[in-house]
């Protein structure tokens, strides 16, 4: 069976302060996504299909892409902020992307197999794709509604330069997602980690909950849900420049609906990621002890 990695990586880098999906993190320029490929290929994935930005799509098309061998296939689609359903139309002041659910949409056109979505600035390790492989690959394409997420521990996922976003889930006994909660402002405070409501209240969280770094797992089927969700949220949200339509939110919509079973799979890998400038040392360290440990070779495509 086909698989497709579908790659979010048309965020404006409004934190870290630049296009960090580009950014070099490996001895011979490598950027994140880049370990994120070569991962997924030997998991078995055999397509490539990325997200971005209208402005980025002149560099990607010349230079980026062709750094990749021949015969890797690599599609990529334009997240647009005027690509909106029908009836609707984007209010003027409105200039950030509307959110990762609205990224996957974009690629409703192109994929048609099992496919994970990954963002493009997080490593989420090895042994997470070829998990994530093994279930897309037993997909049944006549049963709908059954996808998987990637789950990692809330502890190993904040920075300690600021604030971050995360799904935080809450998991069954048999192992199905039983809720997902996008919480946009997630910090270290006073040795725990805490979230921030909308109205400036502070809440607690357990350094261990299970939590969403937005690797699932989908089949087709799962496009019409956005777009059917994504018409719901702007009847409510058009007017606010800032409100994003996050792929948990669709997610729990289903669940809580009894229309979609999603497996939450442990990997036993460590997720990092950059989300300010102040995290990169981090991930240079990271990546250089796994290339010294012979993980991965000192150039990927060379």
């Amino acid at each position: 069976m086909n698989t497709t990695l579908l790659i979010l990586a048309a965020g404006m880098g409004s934190r870290y302060g630049g296009m960090k999906q580009i950014d070099p993190f490996g001895p011979s320029g490598e950027t994140i996504t880049d370990y994120s490929i070569y991962d997924a290929v030997r998991a078995g994935f055999d397509r490539f299909v990325f997200v971005i930005s209208p402005r980025m799509e002149d560099d990607f098309r010349t230079s980026y892409i062709r750094k990749f061998p021949s015969d890797l296939r690599i599609d990529y689609v334009i997240q647009s902020i005027d690509d909106l359903p029908e009836g609707f139309s984007r209010p003027a002041e409105r200039v950030k992307p509307w959110g990762t659910a609205h990224a996957v949409l974009a690629a409703k056109d192109v994929i048609h197999e099992p496919f994970a979505v990954i963002n493009a600035d997080d490593f989420y390790g090895r042994e997470s794709y070829r998990i994530m492989h093994e279930f897309l690959v037993h997909s049944k394409e006549d049963v709908t509604g059954q996808y998987c997420m990637v789950g990692f521990e809330l502890q190993k996922t904040v920075s300690e330069h600021g604030s971050v976003a995360r799904g935080v889930c809450q998991v069954n006994d048999d192992g199905s997602l039983k809720e997902i909660v996008e919480r946009t402002n997630i910090y270290l405070k006073d040795g725990g980690i805490v979230f921030e409501d909308e109205d400036g209240s502070v809440h607690s969280l357990d350094p261990m909950d299970t939590v969403s770094m937005n690797l699932f797992g989908f089949t087709p089927d799962f496009f019409p849900h956005i777009n059917e969700t994504f018409k719901l949220f702007l009847r409510d949200n058009i007017e606010n420049p800032k409100a994003e339509i996050f792929i948990p939110l669709v997610v729990d919509r289903l669940i809580n609906a009894g229309r979609a079973r999603m497996s939450v799979l442990q990997t036993p890998e460590t997720w990092f990621g950059v989300t300010y400038q102040e995290d990169k040392p981090r991930v240079l360290e990271a990546i250089r002890t796994l290339v010294g440990n012979g993980v991965y070779p000192g150039s990927l495509w060379g």
